[in-house]
């Protein structure tokens, strides 16, 4: 009773989150943005505040954020039609069928005798067939698949468990995530502790409903790949550096987006660090010519991609390489979604030329990704492990800026770096870029660029401030010195 009476406001709070995540999972239609857009304002502030008046006691918000977890256990995802194709993926490794070899098409065609895939598709049965593929959408069945090995093992374990049932094999995914959100938790935490940061910052990832609703509701699998790469900075920090190349490659191998971050890695690496972030101070930050400090490195990024390389190992293929990469190249060059410099360029493009130029856009902007991670690596000091963080937060960042196809559950990753940096801007990020659900409409798919345009101009402002804000008080703290 009494704890009743000294939480009440943050267990109101909370009662009417729950609600609310009980009416965002299972009363709620994608095409209804009208509902959608207050609901999740609506549990955005009540999250907010639940971290701002709650401070200081661990136990009260880890309960709230594993209870809005729950809510979801067993509710079929509802913003996002991935999961049937998880299944889809699971059910044929389960039977030691290699899904990267044929497409959902490929197999319905070849069941109903308009495709002959005899070689490929002997004694293969994939149970719910027809309910997966619909449930997919003709665009995803039509696709070989791109997720990595070490997510294809999740979808496996998911239909070794419910290998008949759509809703089992949803529960067993979500337990997974929930499973990865914690350890996202813990070791966030443990990390924001030993670099003297806030503690309490964390829950800016484990209460944000962006979290509950995407990873959690939705079954994206961020999370799981943030829960690698949380734990691989925290053992860096440690200095476990073998260890952390080993958690980076598992995190790359749950999804591909780690691979950016590998070339930031290079000075962190060197001799002098210390988990205290201190280093000599006549270090070149370009090359660090001492044998020592390159073998490390180099051993870092080897094993790092020795595990990747592992992990696909079972699946090389001459065919699976055209299928994968072909796929992964849709991305670039065809897919388009809630862009924000591509589609100024693509407004360019045709007024200058009369056509939509992604083809060729698709493959100039991730050379500019490329470069702009290259000078981040060699032109700015990355020797510190807050200072590495940075560098990643900005390159992703600038990633999502330049790509084509901007998935909301993709801000998760920017939104966990953020929170062992002075920046916050993909906090910010994270509650306006449910703006972009508001293209599924009741009469299809249609976006509306000026949500886009206020997205990115929200997101693109405070970054902008953030980044002014914070170079002012680090010139104001060097001169003072």
């Amino acid at each position: 009773m009494s704890f009743i009476k000294a939480y009440r406001i943050p267990l109101l709070f909370a009662i009417i989150s729950l609600a609310l995540y009980a009416s965002f999972g299972y009363d709620l239609h994608r095409s209804d943005f009208a509902k959608l857009l207050p609901l999740y304002g609506a549990l955005f502030f009540l999250a907010y505040k639940l971290i701002q008046i709650t401070k200081g006691n661990f136990w009260v918000l880890f309960g709230f954020g594993i209870a809005f977890r729950l809510v979801f256990l067993i509710a079929i995802p509802n913003l996002s039609q991935d999961f049937y194709r998880f299944l889809w993926d699971g059910r044929l490794l389960l039977q030691g069928v290699n899904p990267y070899i044929f497409t959902p098409e490929m197999y319905a065609e070849a069941t109903s005798g308009l495709l002959s895939l005899h070689r490929l598709l002997s004694g293969v049965e994939v149970t719910q067939a027809k309910e997966l593929i619909a449930g997919m959408g003709a665009l995803n069945a039509s696709h070989y698949s791109n997720y990595p090995p070490i997510n294809q093992l999740f979808f496996a374990i998911a239909a070794f468990f419910a290998k008949n049932s759509i809703l089992g094999s949803v529960v067993v995914l979500r337990l997974i995530m929930i499973l990865a959100d914690v350890g996202v938790f813990y070791f966030g935490r443990k990390l924001l502790k030993n670099l003297n940061l806030n503690p309490h910052t964390i829950f800016w990832y484990f209460l944000n409903p962006f979290i509950i609703i995407e990873l959690i509701g939705n079954l994206h699998f961020e999370g799981v790949m943030l829960f690698f790469l949380v734990w691989a900075l925290y053992l860096l920090q440690k200095r476990k550096w073998v260890w952390a190349a080993v958690l980076l490659g598992i995190s790359i191998s749950v999804k591909l987006l780690p691979l950016l971050f590998l070339p930031l890695f290079w000075q962190i690496l060197q001799k002098g660090y210390k988990s205290t972030g201190k280093v000599p101070e006549r270090l070149s930050h370009i090359l660090i010519l001492n044998y020592e400090s390159i073998l490390k490195r180099m051993i870092f990024l080897g094993v790092c991609v020795l595990t990747v390389v592992l992990s696909f190992l079972s699946f090389l293929s001459s065919e699976f390489l055209q299928n994968f990469t072909t796929t992964i190249g849709l991305w670039f060059q065809n897919f388009e979604f809630n862009a924000s410099v591509y589609y100024i360029i693509r407004w360019i493009g045709f007024q200058t030329v009369g056509w939509n130029i992604i083809a060729t856009v698709g493959k100039v902007l991730p050379l500019l990704v490329i470069v702009f991670l290259l000078t981040l690596t060699f032109f700015r000091r990355n020797e510190t492990l807050p200072k590495l963080i940075t560098a990643m937060l900005f390159g992703v960042s600038f990633y999502f800026l330049l790509s084509t196809t901007v998935h909301p559950w993709y801000v998760a990753t920017p939104l966990v770096l953020c929170l062992f940096t002075k920046y916050r801007f993909p906090v910010v990020w994270s509650a306006v870029v449910i703006l972009s659900y508001s293209a599924y409409g009741a009469d299809g798919f249609k976006e509306n660029l000026w949500l886009v345009a206020t997205e990115y101009l929200v997101v693109i402002g405070y970054a902008v401030w953030e980044i002014r804000k914070n170079t002012l008080e680090t010139n104001s703290s060097l001169s003072s010195t």
